[in-house]
């Protein structure tokens, strides 16, 4: 039986344009490194701060610690402003399918690469809140954990937080590589959506319990394994 749903937010719960990518990009060729599309996602969904200083390190330019917390402040100013421009927005049926998790006694969590000072805000814009009632029971930041994705730790934390034990009872879902290796790291069931920028066929290379064109078709996922 499911008991916990563990979701990545940007790309896979919310559309937000590709910005934190965009500006992920920029802040790092900003501190003189160069970014290829690789390299960059080859950093999908993984904690910013450890993504900034692997890309520095790609890019031929050291990663001292000084230099990693003023790009990441770079970062944080670049995807305010990009988000100012443009606010992120739920992605199609992601409200109405943590609703029907949640009638169905399933707790919903999310798991993010942002920072909590990056995450609140964001979430605070498409007023989704944490608590009883509300349309999430945990929200869990990668500067809360010792390791970000693709370590387990997140979604581990989900699980203490929302008081689940038994792995076999948790999904875990997002967009990128690094989403379904933490699921594979955590002893969960991984599930890919094609909601951000990879395809099935290269999602599809790494464990996976389903592909799935997005959040909104969970539940009906869930139905099934509930039914199996």
């Amino acid at each position: 039986m499911i008991e916990l749903v563990a979701l990545d937010m940007a790309g896979t719960t919310i559309d937000e344009h590709g910005d934190v990518y965009r500006a992920l990009e920029e802040s790092v060729r900003e501190a003189g490194a160069d970014v290829t599309p690789t390299s960059l996602q080859a950093w999908m969904g993984a904690d910013k701060q450890e993504a900034i200083a692997a890309l520095l390190e790609r890019g031929g330019i050291p990663a001292e610690p000084g230099l990693v917390a003023r790009t990441f402040v770079r970062f944080q100013e670049i995807l305010a402003a990009l988000y100012a421009a443009n606010a992120p927005v739920p992605l199609d049926g992601v409200e109405e399918a943590l609703r029907t998790l949640k009638a169905m006694g399933i707790k919903v969590a999310l798991t993010t690469g942002f920072s909590r000072d990056v995450a609140d805000p964001l979430l605070a814009t498409l007023g989704w809140r944490v608590g009883d009632g509300e349309l999430l029971d945990a929200v869990v930041t990668s500067d809360e954990v010792r390791r970000g994705r693709p370590a387990p730790h997140m979604i581990h934390r989900a699980m203490e937080r929302t008081g689940v034990l038994n792995v076999a009872a948790v999904i875990a879902a997002g967009d990128t590589v690094n989403d379904l290796q933490a699921a594979a790291n955590a002893g969960v069931a991984g599930v890919g959506v094609l909601t951000g920028k990879l395809g099935s066929d290269e999602l599809a290379r790494h464990p996976h319990l389903r592909i799935l064109a997005g959040v909104k078709d969970l539940p009906e996922l869930v139905d099934a394994l509930e039914g199996s």
